[in-house]
Formats: structure tokens, sequence, C-alpha cells
């Protein structure tokens, strides 16, 4: 079964989840510590969202002009791995050196566009190593993503709220995560070099398959990145309204958990898509996903052991979809242009996470966090639609109908 299961996979897949894990901390090192940031540079708001919202607009900028020169296709994946990781890692440190927010929220959008370098290659490297079983490795490397994202807010709790820390500790990291994507090598199943041309963008968009899955990976991504971002903010208030000692801390560590419990969402959305289909398991998490989002706002206050409950449900189904969008493509696409797809998607996809992370601040000062996150709901809401277009025209519209969730 060496075709179908090469020697070495597994191997390949912890190696190719740990640079991943590493490189990708950097995304949330400024988010995480925004409230420090806040009273340190004299921050309103609006401008503090900006720290987040240009990593995000970095990232999109980069995978757009990754796609456009179809870089995933003609380099190999890993050395522009470690090209994104080291630049990532640069842009990162460079906030011990400055002192206000125009600099800051410059350093961001690098450090975002650099990220563009990391995040499809890796997924594109380790499809290489697997046919079978390809939706659980993708959701390997898409929990390492999500424990990545949450690292910050660990060491800022650890760190006694001492955002410089967070800093070097993250940028420490992602150096280390591009000097373990060199170590490795990609598998036996390599994707065919694309030639460049500047039609490839185009000619991936054109397949309806591929854009429905991209339909329902931009509904996903509408919920996900604000979760993310707002989460500490979010703890944090709910912990100071009911009294809690020390809510930052606990908020920080409240926070690392509601992020990184996703890492097991991923893994158990990898194993449920391979077992029945990924628009089943797609729809499923983005129904309970969404209802969560729905629930967040009813508890906001409670006690906090009921807010964590459902922060935490949040959390563990909110991106165990994720790695099946990507996979979708991996799939359906022209094998020739699966970089370009995949960069495709996570660009476009990225960019609806600006919009959600610049309103929630906005909807918190006038409606609070009671409302908030109700801004979420229509994402996964039609997104669960897109897949069930794309289940009809797969075929799977008996095996769905017997499973529905």
């Amino acid at each position: 079964m060496s075709e179908v299961d090469p020697v070495g996979r597994w191997h390949a897949l912890a190696g190719l989840a740990t640079a991943k894990f590493l490189a990708l901390s950097t995304w949330f090192s400024a988010s995480a510590v925004v409230l420090e940031l806040e009273q340190a540079w004299s921050l309103t708001p609006g401008t503090a969202s900006m720290l987040t919202i240009a990593v995000q607009l970095g990232f999109v900028s980069g995978a757009l002009v990754s796609a456009t020169l179809s870089l995933a296709d003609r380099f190999p994946p890993r050395r522009v791995m470690a090209v994104g990781a080291l630049g990532a890692a640069a842009a990162n440190a460079g906030l011990l050196l400055v002192d206000a927010a125009g600099p800051a929220i410059a350093l961001r959008f690098v450090t975002g566009a650099c990220l563009a370098a990391v995040y499809p290659p890796a997924m594109k490297a380790m499809a290489t190593w697997f046919r079978r079983g390809r939706g659980l490795a993708l959701g390997v490397m898409v929990g390492a993503l999500t424990l990545g994202s949450a690292l910050p807010h660990l060491v800022r709790g650890l760190g006694g709220l001492d955002w410089r820390l967070v800093v070097v500790v993250t940028s420490l990291a992602t150096v280390a995560g591009g000097v373990i994507a060199l170590l490795g090598r990609d598998g036996p199943y390599p994707f065919p070099q694309a030639a460049f041309r500047l039609g490839d963008a185009l000619r991936v968009a054109r397949d309806r398959r591929v854009r429905l899955a991209s339909y329902g990976y931009f509904g996903h991504m509408w919920e996900l990145y604000a979760l993310w971002a707002w989460a500490v903010a979010y703890l944090t208030a709910s912990f100071q309204h009911v009294g809690m000692r020390e809510p930052e801390v606990a908020a920080a560590f409240g926070a690392f958990a509601v992020v990184g419990i996703g890492t097991l969402g991923c893994i158990a959305g990898g194993v449920l898509a391979d077992r029945r289909s990924r628009t089943w398991l797609t729809s499923l998490a983005m129904t309970l996903s969404g209802a969560s989002a729905a629930l967040a706002g009813l508890v906001w206050g409670l006690h906090p052991v009921a807010v964590m409950a459902v922060m935490l449900f949040w959390g563990f189904w909110v991106v165990a979809d994720s790695a099946q969008f990507s996979t979708l493509v991996t799939e359906v696409a022209d094998q020739r242009y699966v970089g370009t797809g995949l960069t495709l998607q996570l660009a476009l996809g990225f960019a609806f996470t600006a919009v959600t992370i610049w309103l929630i601040p906005l909807l918190v000062e006038t409606v609070g966090w009671r409302w908030a996150f109700l801004v979420l709901v229509p994402g996964p809401l039609l997104g669960t639609l897109a897949m069930r277009m794309l289940a009809h025209e797969l075929g799977e519209t008996r095996r769905q109908t017997a499973h529905a969730p």
C-alpha cells in the first residue's frame, strides 16, 4: 500500500504542523496585548482594531500577489514558507522599536503579507503526502495554525501582561518555524508545476465547484477571525462585570483556551469529513458555530463557568470545518493550479475577516456585548447554503439526507 500510504507521511505531517504552529504565532501577537497597547500608546478603539485588520489586509495583499504570480506552484513550498516566516518574524520584532500606531500598523501589514507565504504553501506541501486521509492531515495543519494563533494569549497570561515579552517570544517562535520548514521534503504526490500565466487565477475561478467551496469558506471566515480577535476583550468585559479578581489574566488564559480548543475541532472535523463527506461536516460545523455566536451574547455577564462553556463550544466548532474548504479545492480544482486556487480562496476569505473585525467594536459601543456577535450569524448561514449546493454538484445529496445535521 506504499502508493496510498507512503512511508514517512506522519513524520512529515508532524514537521510541517510544528513549523506552521510556530510561524503563525505572530498573527495575533499584537491583538493579544491590544488592551496594554491601548494604554501604552494612547490608542482609540478604532485604531487598536487596525492592529488586527492590518494583518488581515496584509495577508490578502500578499496572497493576491502570490496567486497572480503562481508562487505556490512555481517554487518549492518549503522554501517559500521559510522566507515568509523570516519576514514575518522581522516585522513582528519591529514592534519593539516603535511607540505609535502608524508605524505599528504598517509593521502588522507587512507581517500579514509575509504570512501569506507560509499558510498556502504549507497546505500544498502536506497534500503531496496524502491522498487517502487528506482531510485529517489538513485538519491537523489548520489545528496547528489555530494553536499558533492562541499562543500569544498564553504567553500574555504567563508573562504578567507584558506585551514586549509576547512580541519577543512569538518572533523567536516564527524564526524556528521557518527553520523547521526547511528540514523536510515534499511527498511522492507532487502537483504538476504551472508555467506563469496571468489567466491562471481567472481559470480557477471559473470552476463552479471551486466557487461553491469558496463561498462556504467566505461564510466561515466572516465569523472565525472576529471571534479570535475579540474573544479576549469579550471575556475581560464579562469577567469584570461579575467582579472576578484579575479579570485580564483570567481572560488571557480563557482566550487561549477558546482559540486553542479549535485544534481538537480541526482534528475531529478532519476525521468526520473523511468518514462522511466534507460538505456534511462543513454544514454541521457552521450550524453549531452560528448558533454559538447567537448564544454568546445571551450568556455575557453570567457566571464565568457558563460563559466559558459557550465560548469553548464555539471555539471548537468555529474552526472544525476550516481545513475542509481547502481540501475541497485540492480535490475539485485543476491539479495544475491547486496552489493558485488555494491562495485565491484564502485571499478573498481574509478580506471578509477585516469587515467583521472592524464591525464588532463599533457594535459593542452602540449595543453592547449582548448583541454585537449577532452580526456574525449570517456568515455561517449562507456558507451552509453553499455547501448544500456543492453537495448536489458532487452527487452527495442522498448520503447527506441520511445524516443531515
